[in-house]
């Protein structure tokens, strides 16, 4: 009796491990849907109105933790999606649009999360894109993933946080000052998110992550949302437009023709020991004032004003999260020269206006 019950607890182990071997060997099979597979080639054979979906034989590893597709036909509407799903993903939907998927789709730009609904991420693609999706190595670690996206092979500008705290405020410093051989830049609004809190301005190179340029003591930043200009408080004040997708937002400075940097040279590592203590005075912009008497001083300021060659950089925004924020750092007592900004510069207007809207600071 004993070596029958030996014999059936065999035959039933045996069963078993060949019923792992089967799950293990579907689990990693290649699955497609209206997908023809030639090589490394995808291409959609289907009606119009059925979903083509391929998910991939091995998932993301530690080792292997990003993936490209280069759309070399974007067909006529152009829905095609990449990202990531689980292995037995219902291939009548497009990734992102179940639970437990994510995906970056480039016929809107969207990035859709679990949901049919996506909300504002990045560009659309075309043919000739590269759209590439990853996973820190980091999230192998943890247990929340976290997932990022690239087109032509940069990193779209990935938005973590509900955007209703200064703590979900996404920053980005320039490396080098403005000084006097570069005094302006620009950005450039490509995707304004859902809010459009997209704020440029100056501030120190010490300058907490976590606020607004404009926020805190020692700047001073133009925000496209409400068109304020924010001068080291978390109140702004009336400043122009809102801007919007399209616009160019630009800041820069008038140094004055005896500006001299208080350190010895010129150099931009200077401008890491040293200390801005601009003087608190009123922020209007030239612009939009309405008294008559204040534009003819301005007028009368602008032709003692020697022109100044504007050499500037130029930055691309795309993917702009719930609240994003460019500045550039500033040199020591700049905020006694004329600060300027750009607001709301239509791309179908001239790159340099004959007068530039000045605000005296």
């Amino acid at each position: 009796m004993d070596d029958l019950n030996l014999h059936y607890r065999f035959l039933n182990w045996r069963r078993r491990i060949r019923e792992i071997r089967e799950v293990r060997a579907v689990r990693y099979q290649e699955r497609s849907k209206h997908i023809m597979v030639d090589g490394d080639t995808l291409s959609y054979h289907g009606n119009s109105g059925e979903v083509g979906c391929y998910v991939a034989p091995r998932p993301l590893t530690k080792d292997n933790s990003y993936f490209e597709v280069s759309i070399v036909d974007s067909g006529v509407r152009g829905t095609i999606a990449v990202g990531l799903v689980p292995q037995y993903y219902s291939l009548d939907h497009q990734p992102g649009w179940l639970p437990d998927s994510v995906a970056y789709h480039a016929d809107d730009g969207k990035l859709y999360n679990g949901r049919a609904k996506g909300r504002q991420f990045g560009t659309k693609c075309s043919s000739g894109d590269r759209i590439g999706c990853g996973i820190e190595p980091v999230s192998f670690e943890v247990q929340t993933a976290q997932i990022f996206f690239t087109k032509n092979g940069k990193r779209l500008l990935e938005y973590i946080g509900k955007g209703k705290s200064i703590i979900d405020v996404g920053l980005a410093q320039a490396r080098h000052p403005l000084s006097t051989r570069s005094h302006y830049f620009e950005v450039e609004i490509v995707d304004p998110g859902e809010k459009c809190y997209i704020a440029l301005g100056l501030a120190r190179k010490d300058y907490p992550k976590n606020r607004h340029p404009g926020w805190s003591r020692g700047s001073v930043a133009y925000h496209a949302d409400d068109g304020k200009i924010f001068h080291g408080s978390g109140v702004g004040d009336p400043f122009g437009p809102r801007c919007y997708k399209g616009d160019i937002m630009g800041c820069g400075i008038m140094f004055p023709r005896d500006y001299i940097l208080d350190s010895e040279g010129d150099s931009d590592d200077s401008c890491d020991t040293m200390e801005m203590k601009p003087k608190m005075r009123a922020v209007r912009n030239v612009l939009y004032l309405h008294q008559e008497e204040e534009e003819e001083e301005e007028e009368e300021e602008d032709g003692e004003e020697m022109e100044q060659e504007h050499e500037g950089k130029k930055v691309v925004l795309q993917g702009a999260s719930p609240q994003f924020s460019v500045l550039r750092g500033a040199e020591k007592s700049v905020f006694d020269s004329l600060l300027y900004f750009l607001p709301q510069f239509s791309l179908k207007d001239s790159f340099f206006p004959r007068k530039l809207p000045t605000t005296q600071v």
